[in-house]
């Protein structure tokens, strides 16, 4: 594709991934209103205190990041006021320029997972998102409806494969009959739904910065590898190369507390986002 290409609202979520990374640097930040960051920054933990706190960090980068990844439950829990804040976060992120992944980890099968999609990938829909978190454990041919409705969109899907959590081993290492991970098959579905796709495909894993030498994985699925797990949860930039290998410039790493934590100055949110980014660029470009 070419750059304009690449930059059309119609472009596939991957090609516009792959462009935002390239102007902005390959940096993911969180929207993470728990009640304790909320008292962190001074606020209540109210809806006023969630609008005051999530228009902070929209203003403050939504404009310089490539993406934002609001995690709904922290909105969610204050019902339909807290949704329709985040409904009005989401606009106003995507009309800076940012791309917004909605964290919600969605999955169930049928009509339930085509609603679910719905919400999030469906262009009319007030939750409109670029990209939607999905977790594949009901089997991965689940999430067909999800595929099939980011495909028509342009949207992106992140599948958990390998979590940073130390539970989520005993789903994702255990072996199948056919000698291969759980993991390593949802790695190879995605691989499939990115055959052929150029710069890069639309179809990501959720894989943890935390996990250290995944060389036994293949990572190299033609598509995104969210990264959870730089800053507060020990990974640093310069872990990307050894984690994900020749995979890592695909990597989009997420950071969100060794960010946020640094609010309500919307200067030294900027400047912890800049320096984050910055870092992975390097520790990218020297792989």
């Amino acid at each position: 594709m070419t750059a304009a290409e690449t930059t059309a609202p119609d472009a596939p979520f991957g090609a516009r991934l792959r462009r935002a990374m390239d102007d902005r640097g390959p940096l993911c930040v969180g929207i993470d209103p728990h009640a304790s960051l909320l008292s962190d920054w001074g606020l209540n933990d109210d809806i006023a205190g969630l609008e005051r706190f999530t228009r902070t960090v929209v203003e403050a980068l939504a404009d310089r990041v490539a993406v934002l990844k609001p995690q709904s439950a922290f909105f969610e829990r204050f019902g339909s006021r807290g949704v329709a804040v985040l409904e009005k976060a989401v606009a106003e992120a995507r009309h800076a320029g940012a791309l917004v992944l909605m964290d919600a980890k969605r999955g169930d099968i049928g009509s339930t997972m085509a609603a679910y999609a719905e919400t999030y990938l469906r262009k009319d829909s007030p939750l409109f998102s670029d990209a939607l978190t999905v977790s594949p454990y009901l089997g991965y041919g689940s999430l067909k409806p999800a595929v099939d409705l980011a495909r028509d969109s342009g949207s992106g899907l992140f599948v958990l494969a390998l979590t940073s959590n130390p539970e989520g081993a005993e789903v994702q290492r255990a072996v199948r009959e056919d000698g291969r991970s759980i993991g390593a098959t949802m790695l190879a579905h995605l691989a499939e739904e990115n055959a052929g796709d150029s710069p890069m495909g639309s179809f990501g894993a959720v894989v943890g910065a935390t996990l250290g030498d995944l060389s036994s994985f293949d990572l190299d699925i033609n598509g995104p590898l969210l990264a959870p797990g730089i800053g507060a949860q020990g990974a640093t930039a310069a872990d990307l190369p050894a984690v994900f290998g020749p995979a890592v410039r695909h990597v989009v790493p997420n950071v969100s507390r060794g960010v946020l934590s640094h609010g309500p100055d919307t200067g030294a949110l900027r400047s912890a986002a800049a320096r984050f980014a910055t870092e992975i660029a390097e520790s990218v470009t020297a792989r």
